[in-house]
């Protein structure tokens, strides 16, 4: 099971750009850039009995929810982990179906928005309406969020190439998002909802590669999802879900293609830990598929 993290300073009302700061500056969040004194952080409250500590690279496995408890684990602790198979049975569609997207994301295009000066991240992004069973293409439209929730680049409208129509076109994609759907549903109340899709490669070619250079941060939204599709020739990558109104979290690491968090985004802040190759000269990269879902419509300007 992943390895319990504990501040004492607990995040009120959750401004996830302070948040952040406050819990970087504490040394909770472990965002350091050094990966080898990231995997052995000092924090006197992390426990690291799950994994290997004699070995820097050892991977915490995540703290699975069987498939049946998943809408129960959502309301009482605002995240759930689930395994690739019981991903796949949910949907109701075979693990090979989703093996069979792997494809789409060696055609993703570079994300020319990166205001960190970094090239690491290649992405696509489409936009749907679930309602019920029911998923639709939505005309496509720029990414925007709130500096609140992304002060990086929030403010600004991203114009990301859309999702390739294999991909977005596949019964399989409708029957995943029809599911994820459900499981806002039963934390929200049923309603139509508003998915935002993203396919991200995070890759090492210039040495360091940061899945969420934003830090801990929300979304802004109801429901948010992270899929793992690939893990390939690098260390680093740990994912970490933190309480908004208490001092608890997770850090562990998604290794299985198909494993997937679900987190409710008004009651936990997440984000992931940078990378590095694994062998120094040879590639490596993280492919992630990011969901989010919101009700009343899609974030934009006012």
């Amino acid at each position: 099971m992943g390895d319990v993290v504990e501040s004492n300073a607990g995040v009120d009302g959750i401004d996830a750009h302070h948040a952040a700061a406050r819990m970087r500056s504490r040394g909770d969040c472990f965002t350091g850039e050094n990966m080898d004194e990231q995997a052995a952080p000092t924090s006197p409250a992390t426990t690291l009995a799950s994994a290997d500590v004699s070995d820097p690279n050892a991977l915490i496995p995540p703290p699975l929810t069987p498939a049946a408890d998943i809408d129960a684990a959502l309301a009482a602790t605002g995240f759930a982990v689930v395994a690739p198979g019981d991903v796949a049975s949910l949907a109701g569609v075979p693990i090979a179906a989703l093996d069979a997207w792997q494809p789409f994301w060696n055609r993703l295009p570079a994300d020319a928005y990166l205001l960190d000066g970094g090239k690491y991240r290649q992405r696509r992004h489409g936009v749907f309406v679930v309602d019920g069973e029911q998923v639709s293409a939505a005309p496509h439209r720029p990414h925007w969020q709130p500096v609140d929730y992304n002060a990086l680049h929030g403010g600004i409208e991203r114009h990301f190439e859309p999702l390739e129509p294999g991909l977005a076109g596949d019964a399989a994609w409708a029957r995943l998002l029809a599911t994820l759907a459900a499981r806002a549903s039963a934390l929200k109340g049923a309603q139509r909802w508003f998915v935002e899709a993203h396919t991200f490669r995070i890759d090492t070619a210039n040495g360091i590669g940061r899945p969420t250079p934003e830090g801990a941060h929300r979304d802004g939204v109801d429901l948010v999802t992270v899929t793992l599709v690939e893990r390939h020739g690098i260390k680093g990558g740990e994912s970490r879900v933190f309480q908004a109104a208490a001092s608890a979290g997770l850090r562990f690491t998604l290794s299985e293609p198909w494993t997937t968090v679900l987190l409710d985004d008004a009651r936990v802040i997440h984000e992931t830990t940078p990378i590095q190759p694994l062998k120094t000269g040879e590639p490596g990269w993280r492919d992630t598929l990011v969901l989010t879902f919101r009700s009343g419509g899609f974030q934009g300007p006012t």
